[in-house]
């Protein structure tokens, strides 16, 4: 059992918008969150599990054995009900290797072309593994609900928040602040759950 009032959590991206947002999503718990640059270790995991927990649990493990540190990881994805649930699991390789964010979303909307509003129902899925240098796991899920906007809105964010439209906010995830995007996002939703997984973890948080 680790007993630290100030426990050192390894977050296993190095993409500038996810850091951002789980610095501002688990800013209340008492951790200090670092990146795999930040220690000196390369992050390069092959993906290759067919669900969002195995390449969650993929990456946590790995980094929590190669640093010793408890290390958080997610996998997320936007499942498109017209598409059958693409891009799923490969929705940051869905327009190809070394595509941009604006070329993934324009390959998304391309597919979309002519596809009436009442059709283009979405859902963020995310889940975040949490793993204990001594291979103890914890999971944590959320899910947001909207619609494939007929174009992109908004400069927030990343990935393909600019055509992820919330019809009971009547903006996209990309005119969202920071603060309203984490109370309603996939991401928000399963890092609300990240303490109660590390107590169940045995990772003990003092607040004293």
């Amino acid at each position: 059992m680790i007993e630290n009032s100030k426990l050192k959590l390894l977050l296993a991206t190095n993409n500038k918008g996810k850091v951002e947002e789980y610095r501002n999503l688990l800013q209340d718990l008492p951790v200090r969150l670092v990146t795999p640059v930040e220690i000196g270790i390369s992050l390069d995991i092959d993906e290759s599990g067919s669900t969002y927990e195995d390449n969650a649990r993929l990456k946590a493990e790995t980094l929590a054995k190669a640093s010793n540190i408890v290390s958080l990881a997610d996998d997320s994805g936007l499942e498109v009900d017209y598409l059958g649930g693409e891009p799923g699991i490969r929705s940051a390789r869905y327009a190809g290797e070394g595509a941009s964010d604006a070329d993934r979303v324009k390959f998304l909307l391309n597919k979309l072309q002519g596809v009436p509003w009442n059709r283009r129902t979405a859902r963020f899925r995310c889940v975040i593994a949490l793993a204990a240098p001594d291979g103890r796991m914890g999971f944590c899920s959320g899910i947001c609900e909207g619609i494939i906007a007929l174009a992109p809105q908004g400069n927030l964010g990343f990935g393909y928040d600019p055509v992820f439209y919330f019809p009971e906010l009547d903006r996209t995830m990309a005119e969202l602040t920071m603060e309203i995007k984490n109370s309603v996002s996939h991401r928000g939703r399963a890092a609300a759950q990240v303490l109660e997984a590390l107590k169940k973890l045995g990772v003990v948080i003092s607040t004293q």
